[in-house]
């Protein structure tokens, strides 16, 4: 490969995006929002199983890895930059620790979490605060209705919220859990050089100094699309801020209630959380 690789993923409105804007402060680091390489990947996969194309017989397993291997490269050879360590964000990669740990034995996942509640509450804070547009993230006015609903569109079990726990928590409880550190947000964001010492060192990485007071990143075409202004956008000092939440308790009990990585019995993963 020609850049080391490792893979972010976990719940949205969890810290992806504030922990790639400052791992791109290291200027040894690449790194960025959701990448297609998860998908294509996926799809490759898919082409080359008997099962989906009748030519697959003919393809041994060190072919099809083979193939694989050659797509990334061809990938991380079409970015602009060419860093000691890339890092690729896509939340189906809670679901691939399996072909990760076949394909990348030295490859680690990051896995930015929260409470489902305050996931949610993030997600009804934005969808009201561009209440002059329809969000794309609900596929019909039903979904869209009331905060119950919407509620329930995010966290089914397709849904972007329901689809990354119930992913991440496959991730937790794998044979291949050794490889991943969970993140949750809350610990980022009150303490992010701790944090990032703490990824440094799961990385085995050489520290680099890294400025919490202006972190800025934006995706705002990508956001354009789903009519979610600010879904992806993080600038200025790096911190915790306290506040109320907009959904009614017992909606907000019932979604707390999904909270999983404080127990660390019965995996081998690493989690930074928050005691």
């Amino acid at each position: 490969m020609s850049s080391k690789i490792h893979f972010v993923t976990g719940l949205p409105r969890s810290g992806t995006t504030l922990l790639g804007a400052l791992l791109k402060q290291n200027p040894r680091f690449e790194g960025g929002m959701s990448s297609p390489l998860g998908p294509i990947l996926t799809r490759l996969v898919t082409a080359m199983s008997p099962g989906n194309n009748e030519f697959a017989v003919s393809l041994s397993d060190a072919q099809r890895k083979a193939m694989l291997l050659a797509m990334i490269e061809a990938y991380q050879s079409t970015l602009a930059a060419r860093p000691d360590v890339l890092f690729d964000t896509n939340r189906l990669w809670s679901s691939k620790l399996p072909l990760i740990s076949e394909l990348l034995p030295d490859a680690k996942v990051i896995a930015c979490v929260r409470d489902p509640a305050w996931v949610v509450d993030s997600f009804e804070r934005l969808v009201r605060r561009n209440a002059m547009g329809v969000a794309k993230l609900f596929a019909s006015e039903d979904d869209r209705a009331t905060v119950f609903s919407r509620a329930d569109a995010l966290t089914r079990p397709k849904g972007v919220v329901g689809y990354a726990l119930s992913a991440t928590k496959e991730a937790y409880y794998s044979d291949e859990a050794d490889r991943l550190l969970l993140v949750e947000y809350d610990y980022l964001a009150a303490r992010p050089r701790e944090t990032l010492q703490l990824i440094y060192n799961f990385l085995e990485e050489p520290w680099f100094e890294h400025d919490f007071e202006n972190v800025s990143y934006e995706a705002d075409e990508f956001d354009s699309q789903l009519n979610l202004k600010d879904l992806h956008r993080v600038s200025g000092r790096v911190e915790f801020k306290k506040r109320r939440t907009v959904l009614p308790p017992d909606l907000f009990n019932a979604l707390s209630q999904q909270v999983f990585w404080r127990d660390l019995t019965g995996t081998r993963a690493k989690a930074i959380v928050v005691k």
